[in-house]
């Protein structure tokens, strides 16, 4: 299944992506995606309603905004240097074992929202990224048993002011988390949707020239590795997004840095995963 949320901020509703591409609420399902959806069968539950009663579902048009296709999560954990070649156009070893942080949860926002430059921006810039939805709590999970605990998988956007994460003494979560930092979707994916997650083509282009184009292939550390590796140091809640890292190409690689600025359009996509689209606006109070 493809899960969406649409509707106003703050205000979404629940709905699916048919298999035809029509889009349908399910509110009448009676639940969001929340942490007691993903943690009580929810995915299970919503298949087998949407088998007896999606044919009477009311359709979403398509002008309507899409909301992040889940609820606000506990929280957001999101892996550093995580490609190779990442790794290598910021002259840097690739980590011996997975760099970690968190990214607030007051940063997620639908996947076609503005991207607003937080006041006091200097070095604004983007990185595609796989997303991963966790199904199941888990604690010290072992890397065989680690795909037991993903619900699926989504596109994100993991929005970085540089000169608040590296040159502001401090850990980067400040240069990550500032509103409008997470676009996640347009959709999740249930885990029967993507077949191999780490066979997955993904791509960056701002204002139409492509910036980023790399593959799942070249991760350090593959999804059952972070899964259990983050779970060792946290319990990882029904709801919670794994970001996996971004590869090479992002503005601060590149002579001169390419970063954002306002009226910029960044656009991505994830191989099944659909495709999003950033505005790059001033912050205003």
């Amino acid at each position: 299944m493809k899960l969406i949320r649409f509707g106003g901020p703050g205000s979404e509703k629940p709905g699916v992506v048919a298999d035809n591409g029509t889009r349908a609420d399910v509110s009448a399902f009676g639940s969001d995606y929340d942490d007691t959806f993903f943690g009580g069968d929810g995915i299970e539950r919503l298949a087998q309603w949407f088998g007896q009663h999606g044919s009477r579902a009311p359709l979403v048009d398509s002008a309507v905004r899409l909301g992040p296709p889940i609820c606000r999560p506990s929280k957001i954990v999101c892996v550093g240097l995580n490609y190779r070649k990442h790794a290598a156009e910021a002259k840097l070893n690739v980590p011996p074992e997975p760099i970690i942080f968190l990214k607030a949860t007051t940063s997620l926002c639908g996947p076609n929202d503005d991207l607003v430059i937080p006041r006091g921006s200097t070095k604004m810039d983007y990185e595609v990224e796989l997303a991963l939805v966790i199904g199941k709590k888990a604690l010290y999970v072992s890397k065989e048993r680690a795909m037991d605990h993903v619900a699926g998988y989504a596109l994100m956007n993991d929005y970085s002011e540089r000169n608040f994460q590296i040159e502001r003494s401090g850990q980067w979560v400040k240069g990550k988390s500032a509103d409008t930092f997470a676009p996640l979707g347009p959709f999740v994916a249930t885990r029967a949707e993507i077949a191999d997650p780490g066979n997955l083509g993904l791509w960056l282009s701002v204002n139409g020239e492509r910036r980023q184009k790399s593959n799942t292939s070249d991760l350090v550390f593959d999804v059952p590795t972070l899964v259990s590796y983050i779970s060792q140091f946290m319990t990882l809640l029904p709801g919670d997004v794994i970001s996996t890292g971004t590869p090479e190409g992002v503005g601060m690689g590149m002579n001169p840095p390419g970063f954002l600025e306002p009226g910029d359009v960044v656009e991505q996509g994830v191989d099944g995963l659909g495709t999003s689209r950033q505005k790059v606006a001033a912050w205003k109070s």
